[in-house]
């Protein structure tokens, strides 16, 4: 935290203001559209991309009014994933994803899980085989997974309430470091699946989560268009799902 926005957050602690609150959302505005410009998600018929920097607004002030300077990590690890969740509580209640897309999105969850549990890796022709598709419905079923909403991936880990981020478990003991240490046990059970994933995969969800690079930038990195960017995140976020998953239902056991 710089020394200017210590200042701000020292006044705020001591005298929480109406006004020094304003200006504290002012401050931090700009995270709201590098939160939901990262998202891959699009704006449901009749929003758009403005609609849902409103929404981040939500968790910005709820993140506002729960943080506390004095536990020493920064304002925007703790602050990301609350104007994450706000967008994706509000595109819930849209429920924008269609009923057919939901039950893709099932059919590939357990077909991803099968594979895992039967042969202790994943191929996509293998989950191809088990969901009974062609490679083309496949793939497409892949980038519905990515631009989901509901597969964010503070979902995924299902560790949200713990405050922990994947840019907080990327980051290797930078900003957030404090919460991390909280969740060790959590923490080790992603960082284990993270190494799971094939090499692509991680490095998809490396550069997108941590590195903060949008789906066009990955594909030029990777020498990949876009639409198969997509497609590797989807596949990478079923994939740990799936293992995350047989972790905790079946503690003890390993896939590989």
């Amino acid at each position: 935290m710089d020394t200017s926005d210590a200042a701000l957050w020292e006044e705020y602690v001591g005298s929480p203001t109406a006004a020094c609150r304003e200006r504290l959302v002012t401050r931090y505005l700009p995270l709201i559209k590098y939160v939901v410009g990262r998202m891959t998600v699009s704006p449901p018929q009749g929003l758009d991309y403005e609609d849902l920097w409103s929404f981040g607004v939500f968790g910005l002030l709820d993140a506002i009014d729960r943080f506390d300077p004095a536990k020493g990590f920064s304002f925007r690890t703790f602050a990301v994933p609350r104007i994450r969740g706000a967008v994706l509580d509000e595109l819930r209640k849209c429920d924008w994803v269609s009923r057919t897309g939901r039950e893709k999105l099932q059919r590939l969850n357990r077909a991803v899980e099968k594979v895992l549990r039967d042969r202790g890796a994943l191929r996509d022709e293998w989950v191809m085989q088990e969901m009974g598709v062609d490679e083309r419905t496949y793939y497409e079923i892949l980038e519905l997974s990515s631009r989901n909403y509901m597969a964010s991936l503070d979902e995924v880990l299902s560790l949200e309430d713990g405050d922990v981020s994947l840019e907080g478990i990327l980051s290797d003991g930078r900003d957030g470091a404090a919460e991390l240490l909280e969740r060790e046990e959590e923490l080790e059970q992603v960082v284990d699946a993270l190494r799971r994933l094939p090499e692509r995969e991680a490095q998809v969800l490396s550069l997108y989560y941590y590195e903060g690079l949008a789906l066009k930038e990955i594909g030029r990195v990777l020498g990949v268009t876009e639409s198969r960017v997509s497609q590797i995140h989807g596949h990478a976020l079923s994939a740990l799902r799936a293992i995350l998953e047989a972790e905790r239902t079946k503690p003890g056991e390993t896939l590989i």
